[in-house]
């Protein structure tokens, strides 16, 4: 993770404001690559940092929303084990976005988006923190605030987890702690 004396003051800024953390899945959670099995069922790995990082927001109560356009299943599942929200075969991620700010009572500005593509731009482009992992595609380069050393499915949302929580001044707690108090 990097410190808070490397990471921009705007950053940190937009992160303080966070409220509801959204994140694409594949190539963000994941490595983008799809599994199928000799059925045709889908299969995908997600990195347990990645998954302690996103639990790690929830329990500081920060709303956590998976995004994804990829129709559900296993991605349900993922989202139930950690126990925060999951919204697939989404063809809008924004509508989405906006409508979870809309039944949250969030602002935009209190958003934070991880995405990798060009599905995930108009979301990055519209919410007060955008970030991708270290291999994203460029195009999302002019939309994002922050990129994450890590790569999708490897560590990157954690990473961004652990930015946000530590510009809220939450990080240092939990790790002295060992938990979320």
């Amino acid at each position: 993770m990097s410190t808070a004396a490397s990471i921009p003051d705007d950053v940190l800024a937009r992160a303080a404001r966070v409220r509801l953390a959204c994140f694409d899945v594949d190539g963000t959670l994941t490595d983008g690559r799809l599994y199928f099995d000799s059925e045709g069922r889908e299969t995908k790995a997600f990195h347990v940092h990645d998954g302690q990082g996103l639990v790690l927001l929830r329990k500081s109560g920060i709303a956590v929303a998976l995004i994804t356009a990829r129709k559900g299943g296993i991605v349900e599942r993922r989202a139930a084990e950690l126990g925060v929200q999951a919204h697939v075969d989404v063809g809008d991620k924004l509508e989405r976005v906006r409508a979870l700010c809309a039944t949250q009572e969030i602002a935009l500005d209190e958003v934070a988006f991880m995405g990798d593509d060009m599905p995930d731009l108009v979301a990055l482009r519209a919410v007060g923190l955008a970030a991708a992992p270290a291999d994203a595609q460029g195009c999302v380069d002019a939309a994002i605030h922050w990129r994450a050393r890590a790569a999708g499915g490897r560590g990157a949302a954690r990473e961004f987890c652990d930015l946000i929580l530590q510009a809220q001044g939450r990080l240092d707690r939990i790790h002295a702690d060992g938990r979320v108090s």
